[in-house]
């Protein structure tokens, strides 16, 4: 079977949860079909992507965005109904090269990574897949509630098309999948349980566990770009810090991860290192005695603690975080809501080691059992090669 990928962004490096996903999903669909990848991209592209994705995908086409065309888009996009992350995304250039490759490779099934590309093959007459990956909607309402006022009118109107726009582009795909059975509830669509779940998988052949001295005592790793991260980064040093500090004045923290917003910047502290672009984020994760990820926006699983857990660390996490992973609530995972409740989970573990090592090797046993890239694309490449037949 020929698969022509449409993405947002090229799947390398993986820096980033969407680009993991894809990447891991080409390389798995790659033993069995063809894959024509097609993959927009709105900045720098990394000297080795090219040659990395081309081990996997037959042909790789990147098209470039400028930043002039996504201003015009967003411009029209305005006036439109659709919702902005689509419009930053949409160019009519970029479709008529899409659609001139499609005419070109002729492929079996189309496969759209998230709504932002489901425009450029919504009218297409070919078996096609759309990954929702995140609940956009809910998101942005989350984002909603803790803006300052100013944006709140614009963030609203966002949260309006988004719930519309998932809504309406449900029925122009053969096949919907989606990261968590409660991203999956979350969809504004009455018939959202025909939406398949698939699930990250973890690659425990490189996130393993790394026997050397840990010299920092909580790591929290991720795009630090990325709003839910900056304000779960926010929280970890304003609000969970100050608390563990009344009894552990010595402790250290560790924020990795790549583009750190200047909130996060000034997070940095004699208690607080930042460190920015890591070329291995394992390093990271093996310098800490403990994960904890207080994620307060967003939706979806989280990749990080997939990596943290498949490392042997003990986590800590949200509720919000927590309710995608479905692992056993104290005994393979930490959940808080409180600060006052972060502290007591971190004081307990760096107080009981030998409980700490129990609570991460059974989360290590997890993930070993739950996520795997391999059994999680089967379930796409099943649902494609059924449409297509």
């Amino acid at each position: 079977m020929r698969i022509f990928f449409i993405l947002p962004r090229v799947p390398y490096p993986t820096e980033k949860g969407d680009k993991l996903r894809a990447f891991h999903q080409i390389r798995e669909l790659a033993a069995r079909h063809e894959i024509i990848l097609c993959a927009l991209n709105d900045g720098d592209l990394h000297q080795n992507a090219i040659p990395v994705l081309k081990k996997y995908a037959k042909a790789v086409h990147v098209i470039p965005i400028s930043r002039i065309s996504i201003l015009f888009s967003l411009i029209r996009t305005l006036f439109s109904r659709k919702p902005l992350q689509v419009g930053y995304f949409y160019h009519r250039s970029a479709a008529s090269r899409i659609k001139a490759l499609i005419r070109e490779y002729q492929p079996d099934h189309i496969f759209c990574q998230l709504i932002r590309v489901a425009e450029y093959a919504r009218d297409l007459n070919i078996p096609k897949t759309l990954d929702y990956q995140d609940v956009f909607s809910k998101g942005m309402e989350r984002r909603l509630a803790t803006s300052p006022f100013y944006l709140k009118p614009f963030l609203r109107l966002e949260y309006q098309r988004l719930l519309r726009y998932e809504h309406d582009i449900f029925e122009a795909f053969d096949n919907k999948i989606i990261i968590s059975a409660p991203d999956r509830d979350l969809i504004p669509h009455p018939d959202r349980a025909r939406i398949q779940v698939v699930a990250n998988g973890v690659d425990t052949g490189f996130f393993r566990p790394v026997d050397q001295p840990r010299n920092v005592d909580l790591v929290f790793t991720g795009n630090m770009g990325y709003p839910p991260n900056i304000r779960s980064a926010e929280f970890l040093v304003n609000d969970i810090l100050p608390e563990v500090l009344k009894k552990r004045p010595g402790i250290r923290l560790l924020i990795a991860g790549a583009n750190p917003h200047l909130r996060v910047m000034s997070l940095r502290s004699a208690q607080v290192e930042v460190s920015g672009w890591v070329a291995d984020i394992r390093e990271s994760y093996a310098r800490a005695r403990i994960f904890i990820a207080p994620m307060q926006i967003g939706t979806g699983l989280q990749n990080k603690l997939l990596e943290a857990m498949a490392m042997r660390l003990p986590c800590i996490t949200s509720p919000l975080a927590f309710q995608a992973l479905n692992a056993r609530e104290g005994e393979e995972i930490l959940v808080a809501g409180t600060p006052a409740e972060y502290a007591a989970h971190i004081l307990y573990l760096l107080d009981n080691p030998q409980k700490a090592d129990e609570i991460a090797g059974k989360g290590y046993d997890f993930v070993h059992r739950n996520f795997s890239w391999a059994r999680e694309t089967e379930k796409i490449e099943k649902l494609m090669m059924e449409s297509v037949r």
